[in-house]
């Protein structure tokens, strides 16, 4: 691919940080819409689920092949084709009748979310270097922060207006004009591929990855809050792990007859993203369950709107998009140690919560402000620079495909920390009669002993790298 012209190439970006920022928004805005949703098209909770699951999951299968997809053909025309899919979807979504089209709209939401994400990350390492590359994957970084912390306040001011019975479509019709304008500037703006050498696209490869992945997503996203994990289709994960051993297999026998595969098998032995895949991993399943606690702690618990909880958690989304945008400078210069940094700082903030909200009666809010600034400037840290150190070392030639895997290991750990933390905090809520703080202090806890394991991954990073420099 030939870089854009320079003038081009940051407004090339604010195209796709643009879109990536509708699709990871819609991963958190429609939970405050939940409630309207089940109300307005009198949807039993098994719809409610699969309407919640089925864009996680379409989104998380599409991820690597839709990378390889881009690096194989065009990552402009892979990009372009999931606007349109996403954005037509989000106006299917919102105009649906009934819970079943809703369902399917957000399944076909998924897939345009899941083809746009992988070319994000690969146009960045296309169209820029060095410091720049930081920077950009900097502001990167600040829109996966700020989108999911900010979900549910948009969520909550869009229900708010458009009432009872119409604020839910308002959470999906909101796609569709920044669809559009996006589909004209990234046609405009975003750089062509050059014609290379036609590569296969490894379709045996797709099919077993794209099942391994959905088989390890569905235990994961398919309960109901209530439910126990225990009562989940565990079984299946097995199933899951053949498939990926099936996978492996099939790629090294692919590679051997001298074609392309879905994934460059070299990655995995390189260092700096294996345990950047790992360390992501685990921040992120307990990164997006802070926001899902804080959600049920304040409407639930406090009886704040949608709306008040939504704005609870800005310092949070403030902190991460100053943060982000510092770390996109520093991350060359500090590398991991500035990884390692944040990920400390959002544990101070997350033990501090947890400390004070047993003595809160009044202005939660208020208080607990400051320790989720300190938590996001934290996240700030961690997101963008982590992404920066993990793909350094990745041929660019297969930067979609290796974008989309470490997408695909932030969903996948996302899934596993609402699963866990979920469950904990209603098991919880349940043997102590409704003490929503008892419940969230638990599930604060997983949430921090996640983030402890991206630390020791941080760590053991930091100091393999330093004695290597000896």
């Amino acid at each position: 691919m030939t870089d854009a012209p320079r003038d081009t190439r940051w407004g090339a970006l604010v195209v796709c940080l643009t879109a990536g920022f509708m699709t990871l928004l819609d991963v958190s805005i429609v939970n405050v819409a939940l409630p309207s949703i089940r109300s307005g098209l009198e949807a039993s909770d098994s719809q409610i689920q699969l309407i919640v699951a089925g864009y996680s999951l379409a989104f998380g299968i599409v991820l690597v092949p839709a990378g390889r997809l881009g690096d194989a053909l065009s990552r402009k025309v892979v990009f372009c084709i999931g606007l349109v899919v996403f954005t037509t979807s989000s106006a299917l979504a919102g105009a649906a009748s009934d819970p079943a089209w809703l369902a399917a709209a957000r399944i076909l939401q998924g897939v345009g979310g899941g083809l746009i994400n992988p070319q994000v990350s690969g146009f960045i390492q296309n169209m820029f270097r060095g410091d720049e590359r930081a920077r950009a994957f900097g502001l990167f970084g600040a829109t996966v922060g700020i989108s999911t912390a900010v979900g549910p306040l948009l969520g909550g001011v869009l229900v708010t207006l458009g009432g009872a019975e119409h604020g839910w479509r308002y959470v999906f019709f909101v796609n569709v004009p920044v669809g559009i304008v996006a589909l004209v500037l990234a046609l405009r703006w975003l750089p062509r591929s050059e014609l290379g050498p036609r590569e296969s696209l490894d379709p045996v490869g797709v099919l077993l990855f794209g099942a391994a992945t959905f088989l390890v997503l569905l235990p994961l996203v398919e309960g109901t809050r209530g439910e126990s994990l225990s009562s989940r289709p565990w079984w299946v994960v097995g199933v899951a792990l053949a498939l990926l051993g099936a996978f492996a297999a099939w790629e090294r026998w692919w590679a051997r007859s001298g074609r392309a595969t879905l994934v460059d098998l070299s990655l995995v032995r390189i260092r700096s993203y294996m345990l950047g895949l790992g360390l992501g991993t685990l921040y992120f399943a307990g990164f997006t369950s802070i926001f899902l606690v804080l959600t049920l702690y304040l409407q639930n618990g406090l009886g704040y709107t949608a709306f008040e909880a939504g704005l609870t958690q800005m310092p949070f989304a403030l902190g991460s998009a100053v943060a982000a945008w510092l770390g996109g400078r520093l991350v060359n210069r500090y590398g991991r140690a500035l990884v390692v940094s944040g990920l400390v700082l959002v544990i101070v903030g997350l033990v501090g919560v947890d400390l004070l909200v047993p003595h809160l009666d009044d202005r939660v809010g208020l208080w607990l402000a400051p320790l989720l600034i300190v938590a996001g400037f934290g996240g700030g840290l961690v997101i963008s620079p982590n992404v920066t150190i993990t793909l350094s070392e990745v041929d660019v030639r297969h930067a979609g495909a290796g974008g989309g895997m470490l997408q695909t290991a932030q969903r996948v750990g996302s899934a596993i920390g609402v699963a866990l933390v979920l469950a904990q905090f209603f098991s919880q809520l349940e043997s102590t009669d409704g003490d929503y703080v008892a419940s969230m202090t638990l599930a604060l806890r997983t949430t921090v002993a996640f983030v402890v394991g991206a630390l020791v991954l941080g760590l053991v990073d930091l100091l393999t790298d330093r004695r290597r420099r000896r």
